[in-house]
């Protein structure tokens, strides 16, 4: 069983950073791509940031210019650096882990981020 396990969240003023990770349980290179969905209360969850193992990333509209998803192989470990902060960004955040020939993703039980205004 992958786990796949948050860290980093918390409570910050509007304006201000956090740096999320996500530590894996195995090699992350096993991952086709990784990423960080989240969800607000009352919304669906929502594709935030990806990283593919070639190195390609991709940002919703929405953080592009104030996230940044990275890794560090040494570490199995994901990060996503949230710059700028808005009260809109608050939910609940979830490291996502996509291998192949798997059926379904791996999931993390997810970190709460709440910006207060």
């Amino acid at each position: 069983q992958v786990q796949l396990v948050e860290s980093g969240g918390g409570l910050v003023q509007a304006g201000g950073s956090l740096r999320l990770s996500c530590a894996a349980s195995l090699s992350i290179s096993r991952f086709n791509s990784m990423g960080w969905y989240r969800q607000a209360p009352g919304k669906q969850r929502e594709m935030v940031a990806s990283l593919t193992s070639g190195g390609s990333t991709n940002y919703a509209d929405s953080v592009k210019g104030r996230f940044t998803i990275s890794s560090d192989t040494a570490k199995n470990t994901v990060y996503l650096q949230m710059n700028s902060l808005k009260p809109e960004d608050t939910a609940v955040y979830y490291c996502n882990g996509h291998r192949p020939y798997r059926l379904s993703d791996d999931w993390g039980q997810g970190t709460q981020v709440t910006v207060s205004s």
